[in-house]
């Protein structure tokens, strides 16, 4: 009788096999960064992109997980939710000027509208006891082209603190900037994302034709006392936003 079997060795060590999934992600990612993938491009098959690396289908997955990871691709959905422009994460918890500041085009603000308004419909599909509004509402164009990219729509309810706010406007240009100004600070929220075809008024904002597809978001943002800070509602061009969704 021969003696027990022995174990053989792999041939691939750990290393080698970690770097497979990495080499995958930074090949996409160079195509992604580089423009040869432009944004709403469609990735090749897992099929193909195993033909291609000469990898497994569990090792392609993990190099598409690492891509999602850092906001290049959605794979996934689940809860959180984050918008892309470009291929770069926007953390609007910063307010959308700086966010889009550090973006790769220049974006500027054109303020459409900052005044007092009464909607009690409003409120009581908020659960908000106040029923008077500061209305904001605010386009982002390009710089270098003037294309609109998006149209906000916010509704803050006109506490005490924010009261001079009708009359000077917003803090630096901006409503997140404005509210830690009054002691105001966001300590959760929720955000609903759907399609929604652009009416008259919106398509000839954004310069497109009536019926054009738009990201539609709308976030709602509390203190820590779960008092209303801001809901808004986003238009956006899904030529330059996309969500991304992890779990």
């Amino acid at each position: 009788m021969t003696g027990s079997p022995r174990l053989r060795a792999s041939s691939k060590s750990p290393a080698v096999a970690a770097a497979k999934p990495h080499r995958i992600a930074e090949a996409l990612e160079r195509d992604i960064r580089s423009g040869k993938l432009r944004f709403g491009a469609r990735l090749e098959s897992e099929n193909e992109l195993v033909r291609r690396f000469a990898v497994s289908r569990s090792t392609v997955r993990k190099g598409l997980e690492a891509l999602a990871g850092k906001g290049l691709i959605t794979t996934r959905v689940g809860i959180g939710s984050f918008v892309t422009f470009d291929g770069q994460t926007i953390d609007n918890t910063l307010g959308w000027t700086r966010a889009l500041s550090r973006q790769k085009e220049a974006v500027e603000t054109r303020l459409l509208r900052l005044e007092r308004v009464r909607d009690a419909e409003l409120a009581a599909a908020l659960n908000e006891s106040c029923v008077d509004f500061i209305a904001i509402d605010r386009t982002r164009a390009l710089s270098g082209t003037g294309r609109v990219i998006s149209i906000e729509r916010s509704r803050v309810p006109l506490r005490p603190e924010l009261a001079h706010v009708l009359a000077e406007g917003l803090h630096a240009g901006s409503l997140a900037a404005t509210l830690r100004q009054a002691g105001l600070s966001v300590h959760s929220g929720e955000e609903w994302a759907e399609v929604e075809c652009l009416g008259e008024a919106d398509a000839a904002l954004v310069g497109s034709m009536p019926g054009t597809p738009f990201l539609r978001t709308r976030r709602l943002a509390r203190d820590a006392k779960g008092r209303l800070l801001e809901y808004v509602v986003s238009l956006l061009d899904p030529r330059h936003f996309a969500l991304h969704l992890e779990f």
